[in-house]
C-alpha cells in the first residue's frame, strides 16, 4: 500500500512518518505542496510572495523526503490523482479536510484525515456516504483512542476497585501558540472546540457509551481572537452517570482524567497525548491511602495507522470507522446547538 501526504506539516513529519516507518507493507510514496492556485485561489499575490511560499513548502517537503524517501508532488491535486498512490493522509487545517478528502475519495483513494474529520455534521455525513459508496476506508485520526492505557484504566473501573462511578472529569488544554497558528483562524476551522474540545468529547463518549448526550455546553472567547478559546460541557448517559469536560488553547497545560467513585478516586495525566514509549501513571486514592501505578506504554499513532490499513480490506472495520466519525460530528453539532 502506497500512501501520499497532503502538506509537509509538523504532525506529518514528527508523528506520522516515524509511526508509518514501523508498519510493514506500507510505503511512503511522497508529499504534496500546495500549488499557488490551491493556496491563494483566484486572488494570486505577486510573484515574489508565490516564490517564497513554494520555497517554504519545498524545503519542508525536502526534509521529509531526505529522511523517509518518496517524491515531491507540486500540488495536492497531483497527489490525490496519482495512479500509483492507494491512500492519502490529510493533516491540513480542519476547514480544508472536507474538500480534499472528497477529492481523494472521488479519485478512488482511501483517506486518513486528521481530527476533526470535518467542521460540520453534514460534511461528515457526505464523506461517509461517498466512502461507503466507493467501498473505501475513511478514518479520523483520534489516535489516543488506540492507546493501551485506556483499556488498563477501564479494567480498574470495571473491576469495582473504586466502587460505583459517581463522576468523570476530563480536562485538556495547552498554552497559547503563535498568533498565526491555524487554530486561531476562523476561516481555517480554528477554535478550541474543534481542537482540544474534540478530544474531551471523544473520550467522554467512550466512557459513557452510546447513550451519551450533552446536557450543558458553553464556549468562551477573548478579545484577541475571533474563535472560541476555551469551553466546558456536561454529558450524561441513560443510567445518569455524568462526565464533565473542560478544554482550552490559551490555558495552563492540562491533560487529565479523574474518575470519582464510591470507594476511591482514579487520576491520570497525559491520557490524551502520551507519545510513543512514554510510560503514563495513574493514582488511586481511597480516602487517605494513595497509590501510584504505572500504565502501559504504547504507540497510539502507529496503531491508528494500522487500523486504517485494516479498514481498507475489512468491511466491518470500515463501517465502524464511519460510525465513529458520525458520532463525533454529531456530538460537536450538539455542543454548538447547546452553546448557542
Amino acid at each position: 500500500m502506497r500512501i501520499g501526504i497532503l502538506c509537509p506539516s509538523e504532525i506529518a513529519y514528527r508523528r506520522f512518518l516515524p509511526a508509518l516507518k514501523q508498519i510493514d507493507d506500507v510505503i511512503f510514496a511522497g508529499v504534496g505542496v500546495n500549488s499557488p492556485y490551491e493556496r491563494y485561489g483566484d486572488t494570486l499575490p505577486d510573484k515574489e510572495e508565490i516564490t517564497k511560499m513554494l520555497e517554504r513548502g519545498k524545503a519542508k517537503a525536502g526534509q521529509m523526503i531526505s529522511e523517509y524517501g518518496g517524491r515531491l508532488f507540486d500540488s495536492y491535486k497531483s497527489v490525490v490523482s496519482a495512479p500509483d498512490i492507494d491512500a492519502v493522509y490529510i493533516p491540513l487545517p480542519p476547514a480544508l479536510h472536507y474538500k480534499w478528502a472528497k477529492r481523494a475519495l472521488e479519485c478512488g483513494k482511501h483517506v486518513l484525515v486528521e481530527k476533526p474529520a470535518t467542521t460540520s455534521y453534514d460534511a461528515a455525513r457526505s464523506l461517509v456516504e461517498l466512502a461507503s459508496e466507493k467501498e473505501l476506508a475513511l478514518h479520523e485520526n483520534y489516535m489516543f483512542i488506540f492507546h493501551a492505557q485506556l483499556d488498563a484504566i477501564e479494567e480498574v473501573i470495571n473491576s469495582g476497585e473504586i466502587g460505583d462511578v459517581r463522576l468523570y472529569r476530563i480536562s485538556f488544554g495547552f498554552p497559547a501558540r503563535s498568533a498565526d497558528d491555524f487554530r486561531y483562524n476562523k476561516s481555517l476551522g480554528g477554535g478550541a472546540l474543534l481542537d482540544a474540545g474534540g478530544y474531551t468529547l471523544k473520550y467522554a463518549a467512550r466512557l459513557l457509551g452510546d447513550t451519551a448526550r450533552i446536557r450543558y455546553a458553553g464556549l468562551n472567547y477573548t478579545d484577541d481572537f475571533e474563535v472560541d478559546m476555551y469551553g466546558s460541557a456536561v454529558l450524561v448517559n441513560e443510567t445518569g452517570i455524568t462526565a464533565q469536560i473542560a478544554f482550552g488553547m490559551d490555558n495552563d497545560y492540562r491533560c487529565e482524567l479523574e474518575v470519582w467513585g464510591s470507594k476511591g478516586t482514579l487520576k491520570t495525566g497525559r491520557v490524551l497525548t502520551a507519545p510513543a514509549g512514554f510510560i503514563p501513571t495513574m493514582t488511586i486514592k481511597k480516602n487517605t491511602a494513595v497509590e501510584e501505578r504505572p500504565l502501559p506504554a504504547d504507540d497510539a499513532f502507529r496503531k491508528s495507522i494500522e487500523y486504517f490499513v485494516r479498514c481498507m480490506t475489512d468491511k466491518e472495520a470500515r463501517k465502524e470507522s464511519c460510525r465513529a466519525i458520525l458520532k463525533q460530528a454529531q456530538l460537536v453539532e450538539q455542543f454548538h446547538e447547546m452553546a448557542g
